[in-house]
């Protein structure tokens, strides 16, 4: 096994503790479960009393075997959990290795694992858990009878909740409990110390008693576990919340191919009673391109500040004109980092035969648009300069080709054989071979460039 800075295992693997792997690992007093910033703590501080462990028990068979066990015994404790874990939140690591001391005096050199005593987590993780558990099984009781269960109570038990964790941990967020946003702005601050249990729950009761902008607040704010979109989407599917929707794209970050699935054919074939949702994503990007272009005629802003202005007011107008509201929502899933290209395959391979024909439209929209304008690029810099957040959503030239590419791959039959898709075909196709040529030039520009830099 190899030596990581003095310690004898995997910290990813044996720190958690638990693994049966040496008689002695019974011994070690802390949980079973660390946070990943406290094992990233322990790779830094590694405590000198860690020593090498023998390098033949890692690869046997039996040690890899305990821990398949050790996996399928925890995936299927999390889908019967009914309560919060013991430590749901992210612990504090300074204040628990600070006080981690060896259990013996003399320590066996030659044990996987040595043990140790002194674990304690702090008071305020202590308290912070505790409401937590308190707050689950109250909200737990209360949603096995929702009918009873009404917006306002659900606020009146959420808030005080919220309130009890700012104080603990010491949190202001300047802004009175009259406020509309009050809750919204409590979740944005403190909602990371709820624990994704928790969290979990809250979404169910915001769901079934429709308080969106919570969900909203939810999701944006990166509070959710990603099991729960298994279940968000289709819900959200069904209340046609478009813009609930390209929230889900943004921000989760494993996405399975259901429900890739369903958020393509909801844009694709558009329902009619989602319209009033997908206007306000498509007012989003209007207001996005707007301040781009009043910024790029900015004469107040500096040289660099206003050059990134003209990029971006460029970008935001490409990525606007031309394409509907429902379109426009789509750019978030194109652009999409987190997008698995096996989830997406499995995805396009079921579309039906209307909705391809409406994903050919849109790609073949974008391929028009970087011939038309082969000036344009990604913007990053005006997120973070000029707040316009849009430009991170617009997709690249290769992130169309990407999904063309898929696109052909999985419906290459029914693209052929159908001649209502010939003509979108033909018209990508004169598009590509333009590119292409264009590329070649470029290319051949490039590597003259070279050659002459070469020589000077």
């Amino acid at each position: 096994m190899r030596r990581t800075r003095g310690l004898p295992f995997d910290v990813n693997k044996h720190v958690v503790v638990g693994s049966d792997t040496s008689a002695d690992a019974a011994h070690i007093s802390y949980p079973y479960h660390l946070s990943a910033l406290a094992a990233a703590a322990l790779r830094r501080k590694a405590p000198r009393f860690f020593r090498l462990a023998r390098p033949s028990v890692s690869l046997s068979l039996f040690s890899v075997m305990s821990l398949l066990e050790v996996i399928t015994k925890a995936s299927a404790i999390s889908q019967t959990q009914h309560a919060p874990s013991d430590y749901p939140i992210v612990l504090d690591p300074d204040s628990i290795f600070a006080k981690l001391t060896p259990k013996l005096d003399d320590p066996n050199p030659m044990s996987v694992a040595i043990p140790m005593s002194g674990w304690q987590i702090s008071q305020t993780d202590s308290k912070i858990i505790e409401l937590g558990k308190k707050f689950f099984t109250k909200l737990k009781k209360k949603l096995k009878n929702p009918n009873n269960f009404a917006k306002a109570e659900f606020l009146e038990t959420l808030n005080p909740f919220l309130e009890s964790i700012r104080e603990k941990v010491g949190i202001s967020i300047g802004v009175d409990s009259s406020n509309d946003g009050y809750t919204q702005i409590l979740m944005k601050k403190v909602g990371s110390f709820m624990g994704k249990d928790v969290a979990g729950l809250v979404l169910d009761a915001c769901v079934g008693l429709e308080i969106w902008e919570l969900v909203g607040s939810l999701i944006a704010n990166g509070l959710l576990p990603n099991s729960c979109y298994q279940n968000l989407v289709p819900k959200v599917v069904a209340k046609r919340r478009s813009d609930l929707l390209c929230l889900c794209v943004k921000h989760a970050s494993d996405l399975g191919s259901s429900e890739l699935l369903l958020i393509l054919k909801y844009f694709l074939d558009p329902p009619k009673d989602g319209y009033t949702s997908t206007v306000d994503v498509r007012k989003e990007w209007e207001s996005q391109s707007l301040s781009a272009a009043e910024k790029a005629t900015d004469k107040t802003l500096s040289g660099k500040k206003l050059g990134i202005a003209k990029e971006a007011a460029v970008l935001l107008m490409v990525a606007y004109d031309g394409f509907s509201s429902a379109e426009l929502c789509l750019h978030y899933l194109l652009a999409s980092k987190n997008l698995d290209e096996v989830m997406l395959s499995a995805a396009i391979s079921k579309l039906s035969g209307r909705e391809m024909k409406s994903l050919l439209r849109y790609l073949g929209k974008w391929l028009k648009k970087y011939e038309r304008f082969p000036q344009v690029g990604p913007c990053h810099k005006a997120s973070t300069a000029l707040g316009l957040k849009a430009c991170d959503w617009v997709p690249k030239l290769e992130d169309v080709a990407k999904c063309i590419g898929v696109l052909l791959d999985e419906n290459y039959s029914a693209l052929v054989l159908h001649l209502e898709f010939h003509d979108e075909l033909r018209s990508i196709n004169e598009v590509v071979a333009s590119l292409t040529l264009e590329a070649r030039f470029c290319c051949s520009v490039a590597s003259a460039a070279d050659t002459l830099k070469a020589e000077v």
